[in-house]
């Protein structure tokens, strides 16, 4: 038995393990999980599972997936999570952009929001735009739920897509992305909010730090601004870091970098499973070292930094150098961590996939010294930083001991 996941049979880890519990039954899928398959992979007693999923199925996140045909005895009953028992809100404030998820229990996105953002508009709102975005994404799934609830099989109900993309003809540039159909009954208050946005800050105290490009965002407490705004328990965190999370929740445990090029450039690092913050949170700063000495300034006050170098390539249409520069960085994440695979996300490599990917591991393969480290486009949903800001709030959920260090 792994000890790292194992159960505790003592009233004071109740929630270490009902964590463990839902975080099986989340694992399980729709083909549902027995209790004691639970009992034998969490090392609690069949008395203790017992009690954890019948508190479950009566808070409404557990329920019963069938039978399943047992080796003696009476058909064993399976259970499984129900993913619309409750929702988390993620958030990516980007330089220019800002998008909103509601995502349920599996992780899965309810609906999806996209308004532009001005980050450096100031606090104030920036802080109202999110709130507004946060009770719309809501709203979208409330309105979802309902014309399910209306239409059995419905795929549109008042001219509204239900099922599929919708675009709303909205003042100014708002996009609905999705209303996906699996609101579940009574979409209600969120678990939390998690909030990604640029770097550097500080995910302990909340507080952002000289953002690149926009400092004047160094010690605002947008946390507890935030979280005094909306009355809901705000996380944040850098964006590269939640898009980490949602990858390594959904991937092996192995270490790998999460590059993401946009409108900055900065890396999410996966060491042993784990996302590494460093000791002051501030790991992850990729875009800002310097690789050329008598290099471009960069809005960060160095020359020569490696966003600097990349994004003005990818301005001028060089797509081949932008590759080469992030290559180069990569390779020496490589040579540094000893890391097994490099992911990269991020709009602009969403619109050039396959010549980034390409040019990017051509220079890896060149440097690595023979290790053959696969580089590849992070797959997962089309949102990955709104996402795993959702994550942010769901991980501890989950996983109680796992999730302090992730979430």
């Amino acid at each position: 038995m792994n000890r790292g996941s194992a159960g505790a049979n003592l009233p004071v880890l109740r929630g270490h393990n009902a964590a463990l519990v839902l975080d099986l039954l989340r694992t399980a899928g729709e083909g549902g999980i027995s209790r004691l398959e639970l009992a034998e992979r969490t090392g609690l007693t069949p008395q203790a599972v017992s009690k954890i999923t019948a508190r479950l199925r009566t808070e409404g996140m557990a329920a019963e997936a069938g039978r399943r045909a047992s080796t003696g005895g009476k058909p064993r009953t399976v259970l499984r999570l129900v993913p619309s028992a409750a929702h988390a809100v993620g958030l990516h404030l980007d330089r220019d952009e800002l998008t909103a998820v509601l995502v349920d229990l599996a992780g899965t996105p309810v609906a999806v929001r996209r308004v532009p953002l001005d980050l450096g508009a100031g606090a104030e709102q920036v802080i109202e735009a999110a709130a507004v975005q946060v009770d719309a994404v809501r709203a979208e799934a409330v309105r979802a739920d309902a014309a399910r609830a209306e239409t059995a099989g419905g795929e549109t109900v008042r001219g509204e897509t239900v099922r599929g993309e919708a675009v709303r003809g909205e003042a100014g540039r708002t996009r609905v992305d999705s209303v996906l159909p699996d609101a579940g009954p009574g979409v209600g208050e969120p678990l939390g909010v998690g909030v990604a946005m640029p770097g550097p800050l500080d995910h302990v105290t909340g507080v952002p730090r000289r953002v690149t490009g926009f400092p004047q965002w160094d010690g605002f407490p947008l946390r507890d601004a935030l979280a005094a705004r909306l009355q809901l328990p705000v996380v944040l965190d850098k964006d590269t870091n939640a898009a980490a999370l949602g990858l390594a929740l959904r991937g092996p445990g192995d270490s790998f970098v999460y590059l993401h090029l946009g409108t900055g450039l900065g890396a999410g690092l996966v060491l042993g499973g784990t996302l590494h913050r460093g000791a002051r949170t501030g790991a992850g700063e990729f875009g800002h070292q310097v690789i050329q000495l008598d290099g471009p300034l960069c809005e960060c006050g160095n020359r020569g930094c490696i966003e600097a170098l990349c994004l003005a390539a990818v301005a001028r249409g060089d797509l081949a150098e932008a590759a080469r520069v992030l290559g180069a960085g990569a390779a020496n994440l490589v040579g540094l961590l000893d890391i097994d695979r490099v992911l990269l996300g991020g709009r602009t490599i969403a619109a050039h996939e396959e010549r980034f990917v390409r040019g990017v591991a051509a220079v890896v393969a060149e440097r690595a010294r023979g290790a053959g480290i696969p580089v590849a486009a992070a797959e997962g949903g089309a949102h990955p930083v709104a996402e795993g800001a959702a994550q942010l709030v769901l991980a501890p959920v989950f996983r109680h001991r796992r999730g302090a260090e992730l979430g």
